[in-house]
């Protein structure tokens, strides 16, 4: 990431007056079934995913390049706001009960999420993906992810308990492909 990233989410993040409350149904769904507390929320952005795990008993270390959300974050209980840039941040290894990562692609993150996770972990990960009927995804294509990427990058040591692609279409018209997917880890 650059200045030019925190440049941009910050504008992004200044005129957002409200906190997005619309948790994700995947999100809603398996933080309930994860056994520990500790979650971090990788992009975290206004913090719609760090509030509500925190608002449910998890200890929630909560990433973001931008100052401006991190700041929306200092002061909400259980939430630990952590300004990073991802280019030269590493998660903590096995710190974590649930990995939240929200229409934010990095895939060198992979190698370090799949280290983050404690035995048993979950990771809920939902994006856009590659798709020739989309109208409205990241003009920069390597923000997208690929058919069978995750599954693959996530094959040895984890087990698949959602995946769900399905094509997505707003209110405004715009389509967009897009993969909800769950992960437990099952090595130490």
């Amino acid at each position: 990431m650059s200045i030019e990233d925190k440049v941009r989410w910050n504008k992004k993040y200044e005129h957002q007056l409200l906190v997005p409350s619309h948790v994700l149904d995947v999100v809603k769904e398996f933080s309930a079934k994860v056994t520990g507390t500790k979650a971090v929320d990788i992009a975290c952005g206004m913090g719609r995913h760090s509030r509500f795990l925190a608002q449910n008993g998890f200890e929630v270390d909560a990433l973001d390049i931008s100052d401006v959300a991190i700041e929306s974050l200092k002061n909400v209980a259980n939430i630990t706001p952590i300004m990073v840039d991802f280019d030269e941040y590493k998660l903590k290894e096995n710190a974590y009960d649930l990995v939240v990562c929200t229409y934010f692609l990095e895939r060198k993150l992979f190698p370090q999420i799949q280290k983050a996770l404690k035995k048993e972990g979950i990771f809920i990960f939902e994006t856009f993906m590659h798709h020739e009927k989309n109208t409205k995804v990241p003009s920069n294509k390597s923000f997208l992810l690929n058919k069978g990427e995750l599954e693959e990058s996530f094959s040895e040591g984890f087990e698949i308990l959602h995946h769900k692609e399905f094509m997505d279409e707003s209110i405004c018209g715009d389509i967009s492909m897009k993969c909800s997917i769950v992960i437990k880890k099952t090595v130490s």
